[in-house]
């Protein structure tokens, strides 16, 4: 679940495939995602980039809170070409769980999809006692 803040201050939330990866640019350990262009928590996040996101399993869970960086077409960042956002975005997804058996397809998909990598950088982690 990614929690993110509206114009008005009220909380949009949805179920998103997340998973944990090193950032591309520092290493650091991020929460990661795939955004469709055009998704109303693209905007939020441009608007206040602070988001949560939320995992469980069973009876376990815990929270990340922190600070999103959005990279995709609609979002540039200086050092991510369009070859290291097509690798971006695999890893993403590949992080999150994801397989694919046809990866040209997949790239064709999120090209025309406009499809962004949101990476949460953690600013405070809890979980239930274990």
């Amino acid at each position: 679940m990614l929690s993110t803040l509206r114009r008005d201050g009220s909380i949009q939330s949805s179920v998103v495939n997340a998973g944990v990866m090193a950032h591309p640019g520092t290493g650091e350990p991020v929460v990661a995602l795939v955004a469709i262009g055009g998704a109303r928590k693209l905007a939020h996040l441009r608007q206040d980039p602070r988001a949560t996101v939320v995992a469980r399993a069973g009876w376990q869970w815990v929270t990340v809170e922190g600070t999103a960086e959005i990279i995709g077409p609609d979002d540039p960042s200086p050092d991510t070409d369009a070859e290291k956002l097509r690798q971006l975005l695999r890893a993403v997804f590949q992080a999150a769980g994801g397989t694919h058996d046809d990866w040209d397809t997949y790239d064709r998909v999120m090209r025309e999809e406009r499809r962004a990598a949101v990476l949460i950088s953690p600013v405070r982690v809890y979980s239930n006692p274990s």
